[in-house]
């Protein structure tokens, strides 16, 4: 296992910035020990969450935050963050949901993000910004 730095940030700005959140995440979940199979998936959801910043923020800003996490019954994970100063979502719960869409989308990035990390965390509210988030355990 290579060491990692304490956290590592990714602006977010444009779309360019997937890729370059998407390799830091996979970077990151390789050198913890994650497998092939959790770096695509951990990679996956960075990817549809850094899409949602750039496509529902205000002007499309945001920022990643990757840190290696310990847990002293999980053993070690990965947490990633992802956060704007945006609009916010005005039902959280609802946003988690399956196919619920604001019109610009199909409805999968926070459901799936869900489903490919271990947690999964939203908080928003209108006019308050959104942060999202998560952790992937190295089972």
């Amino acid at each position: 296992m290579n060491p990692l730095p304490s956290e590592q940030r990714v602006p977010i700005a444009a779309e360019v910035d997937i890729i370059l959140a998407r390799k830091a995440a996979r970077e990151a979940a390789k050198a913890l020990g994650f497998g092939m199979v959790d770096q695509s998936r951990i990679a996956t959801a960075v990817s549809e969450l850094v899409r949602n910043v750039i496509r529902y923020a205000n002007d499309g800003q945001g920022e990643m935050i990757v840190r290696a996490i310990r847990d002293p019954k999980r053993g070690n994970g990965i947490e990633i963050i992802v956060k704007d100063d945006g609009p916010g979502i005005a039902n959280p719960s609802e946003a988690l949901r399956d196919g619920f869409t604001t019109g610009r989308g199909l409805g999968l990035g926070l459901p799936g993000a869900r489903r490919l990390m271990d947690e999964l965390v939203l908080d928003s509210g209108l006019g308050r910004g959104t942060t999202v988030t998560t952790h992937k355990w190295c089972h």
